[in-house]
């Protein structure tokens, strides 16, 4: 398949359903069918219609040989649900965050973001040069699937709360929405945490169910409106600094697949990780400030020894859930030996780079 039919963006949309959703993959004339679900709200920005993407660019690059039928959440199982679904073999595929199921292994929490862990693109090249895919493929074979890394969110925001976070006892009895290693260190703080499906945060802050949440960034918090409610919104997401999703296969439907199509599903998976990444940086700059602008949000910078403090919980709280067990303890040592590695690099390159940029010198 030339590269150009591979990523080009025409293709006819998804049909409707009409099939049993729980049925085993069918094959009609030679075509496979794929049902994808979603752990994310239909249509919305980004994390919605990545999907939809997808689900197109398959069905367009294998030229109809895999007919895919897009679930959203709750469309054919519950946003934490896709897991199962795909395990089971009662969907082909699913589009998530790993960190959504630590009760299947904690290994997974290190395949979406760690507190002041690695950020996007030193990330990626674990996953692909420093031995993580590897990791991660071994971790799903025990249920079944075959994953992927998807597109990345980038640095995340530190939340939205009704009060200003200045020091650590501000935590304290907060009712907080944060997923993830994100979330087991607020809760070490005295922080009553839960961890909410995307399309349920905005009620659960406009009822006081939570007094706070974190979502992603600007471009998701403008659009589900959370200023609406709260005006206080912390950086940086010391929490998240390069949070993936995750494309996975049932690894039945997967090797059922020819190798051309396992190479289109792949390539089309990693050709999404690069335009939704770039996608959330085109995005963000003008919804922060609008949310600022227009709709009078506080932006409000962690104190530095606020961050030193979770700093050091976050680095006992990984270490702790990094401990787990015999197959979390492999990720947590890879995870941990190339994030020393890649700071080293970060430093000089990124962030020497960075400060250059922001000494005071007219430019243009």
């Amino acid at each position: 398949m030339e590269r150009r039919k591979l990523l080009t963006g025409a293709a006819a949309g998804t049909a409707a359903v009409v099939a049993s959703a729980v049925s085993a993959p069918a094959i009609s004339k030679g075509r496979k069918e794929l049902k994808l679900v979603t752990s994310f709200p239909k249509n919305f920005p980004g994390l919605g219609t990545s999907a939809n993407r997808v689900a197109k660019r398959i069905e367009a690059a294998t030229e109809g040989r895999i007919h895919v039928r897009l679930y959203n959440a709750g469309e054919l199982v519950p946003a934490f649900g896709v897991f199962d679904a795909v395990s089971q073999g009662n969907a082909e595929m699913y589009f998530s965050a790993e960190y959504y199921f630590p009760s299947k292994s904690q290994a997974l929490n290190f395949f979406t973001a760690v507190p002041f862990g690695m950020t996007t693109q030193e990330f990626y090249a674990w996953i692909l040069y420093g031995g993580g895919q590897q990791l991660w493929d071994d971790l799903h074979d025990q249920f079944g699937m075959k994953p992927f890394i998807g597109p990345s969110t980038g640095v995340q925001m530190g939340g939205w709360l009704n009060k200003q976070i200045t020091k650590l006892d501000d935590y304290k009895g907060v009712k907080f929405r944060m997923p993830g290693l994100g979330g087991e260190v607020l809760r070490a703080l005295g922080v009553a945490v839960v961890n909410l499906p995307g399309g349920e945060i905005f009620p659960a802050l406009q009822s006081g169910a939570i007094d706070g949440t974190e979502w992603v960034g600007p471009w998701h918090d403008l659009a589900f409106g959370f200023y609406k409610v709260v005006k206080h919104y912390h950086w940086p997401g010391f929490h998240e600094p390069g949070t993936s999703g995750s494309y996975a296969l049932n690894k039945k439907f997967w090797n059922s697949l020819s190798k051309t199509d396992r190479i289109v599903i792949q390539s089309v998976i990693e050709a999404e990780c690069f335009v939704q990444t770039a996608e959330y940086d085109g995005a963000s700059p003008p919804a922060l400030d609008k949310l600022v602008n227009q709709h009078g949000v506080l932006l409000h910078k962690f104190p530095d020894d606020l961050l030193t403090e979770l700093g050091k919980v976050s680095g006992d709280i990984v270490s702790k859930v990094g401990n787990t067990d015999g197959t979390t303890r492999k990720v947590w040592d890879s995870y941990r030996k190339f994030r020393k590695t890649a700071i080293q690099w970060s430093k000089i390159g990124t962030q020497g780079y960075l400060n250059a940029r922001s000494l005071p010198f007219q430019y243009g």
